[in-house]
């Protein structure tokens, strides 16, 4: 391979060793640089060597992430070297200058490009590149990177997302132009001397990696990824979002210790359905929308409605249970056996067995003292002794008119009144029998499935607790 020769002055190229004195050091070199140079040729001495251009990515900030469209746009600090053979000189002969800045339009640059760019960035323009005196090119700006990237809000909030960074030449094969990392990848990938860290992303790491491809058996190229996974924080979402959500459905169970034969219960759960309806309408712009797929916080609010509407059909269900309980027929045989015996037992709800228990044996004995008192008062008028109805006859008055057969006819009478005001209470503690039946299997029917209800909530709530958890900490 051919060595490089260096230019050393302007005086050496026209044969006079002496520099001019009166002519700036930095304008001779300038001159001496560039006055042959040819920018649009690859600035090798012999065309089989290969340019190695060393490049590096620090991210400075995350601009915006942009879930419905998959584009990502981050500021970065590029920064990328090469080694120019045209461009070096002795520094004895210039004064000792080691570096100088040259424009990087009047220099030949590597056509390197991203892969991803789909929208040209408000980059600043850096018009100038630093060249060494062993022909070392340093070319450093910063770069608003617009790129397409596969965002997957699944897990937002907690979500984390990986995005590349491909930088290839877009023409020249690995032969011409081959592609390096300026500094260690270790160095590289925990970097964060830049960053902005006050936003709503936080970058964990930069993964650097070098491959080479082909494109339909063609020549060979050289890429260099950087993947830039970043990390939402979610506080900001689990205030506003989760919170209020996991409030409305404690407030949701809190509604089952209501009497369930008021109907106070129906409305609360009314109330508390029509609230979770506006806050998800609030909250709908929040969400990230996309046409790929629904993020699981979106499923969690759906579900949480679900949980609602069926909370208050199960309320209006019971409601409906322990009212209008006259028109109902006595409770069957087998929903006693089911749900008052075996229910009570499983639910462990002792004090319902013995309230049901107690009032019924009240009711008995109310009934059987009834009739005894009303059977004793029948026999006393029946029985009553001729000479005591006589000695009550002179002290009680009595009809001029009354004869034996009509107080037989008003005897009868009474005991005709009495025995349909004794059918008639009879019949309203049988009312009463079958609405404290009905009102028991509602009260129990309802903690099953008040407990029913708090285990599938439970289930639900620890089951996306542990998921964002792992995801969050992962």
């Amino acid at each position: 391979m051919m060595q490089p020769t260096r230019i050393n002055t302007v005086g050496a190229l026209q044969g006079n060793p002496e520099p001019d004195p009166s002519t700036p050091a930095l304008l001779r070199l300038s001159d001496t640089l560039l006055a042959h140079y040819r920018r649009g040729v690859r600035p090798v001495r012999d065309w089989r060597t290969t340019t190695t251009v060393a490049i590096d990515v620090m991210v400075y900030a995350i601009l915006s992430v942009d879930e419905k469209n998959q584009v990502l746009t981050t500021y970065i600090w590029y920064r990328q070297h090469w080694t120019d053979e045209f461009l070096q000189w002795d520094p004895a002969h210039f004064d000792n200058i080691t570096q100088i800045s040259l424009p990087a339009e009047s220099i030949w640059v590597p056509d390197i490009l991203i892969n991803e760019f789909v929208d040209v960035g408000k980059s600043p323009d850096v018009p100038y590149v630093y060249v060494r005196h062993h022909g070392e090119v340093q070319n450093l700006k910063p770069i608003q990177v617009v790129t397409a990237c596969s965002l997957d809000i699944y897990n937002f909030p907690f979500d984390v997302q990986n995005c590349s960074l491909t930088f290839t030449s877009w023409l020249h094969n690995i032969h011409d132009i081959n592609l390096s990392l300026w500094r260690q990848p270790e160095l590289v990938k925990f970097d964060r001397s830049v960053f902005m860290n006050q936003g709503e992303w936080e970058l964990l790491y930069v993964l650097s990696h070098f491959q080479e491809f082909s494109v339909k058996s063609s020549d060979s190229y050289a890429e260099m990824k950087f993947y830039v996974v970043i990390r939402r924080r979610p506080l900001f979402y689990t205030i506003n979002l989760l919170l209020p959500s996991i409030f409305l459905m404690v407030m949701d169970i809190v509604g089952f210790y209501l009497p369930p034969n008021s109907g106070e219960r129906v409305s609360f759960k009314i109330t508390l359905l029509l609230g979770y309806s506006v806050f998800l309408i609030i909250v709908s712009d929040t969400l990230p929308a996309t046409a790929v797929g629904t993020p699981l916080i979106g499923i969690y609010f759906v579900v949480c409605m679900a949980l609602l509407v069926i909370s208050l059909t199960e309320t209006i269900f019971i409601v409906r249970l322990v009212h209008k309980q006259d028109l109902q027929p006595h409770v069957p045989s087998w929903v006693k056996h089911l749900l008052l015996e075996r229910a009570t037992a499983l639910l462990c709800i002792w004090d319902r067995k013995k309230f049901s228990q107690s009032r019924t044996q009240s009711s008995d004995i109310s009934r059987h003292v009834e009739n005894n008192d009303s059977t004793a008062k029948l026999n006393h008028y029946g029985s009553e002794d001729p000479r005591e109805r006589e000695v009550a006859g002179s002290t009680r008055p009595t009809p001029a008119s009354a004869t034996p057969a009509e107080g037989s006819l008003l005897i009868h009478s009474i005991l005709h009144e009495i025995t349909t005001i004794r059918q008639f209470l009879e019949k309203r503690d049988e009312f009463r029998d079958v609405a404290r039946e009905w009102l028991q299997v509602g009260y129990v029917l309802d903690v099953l499935l008040f407990r029913a209800y708090l285990v599938a909530v439970l289930a639900y709530t620890i089951t996306l607790g542990t998921l964002w958890s792992v995801w969050q900490y992962a």
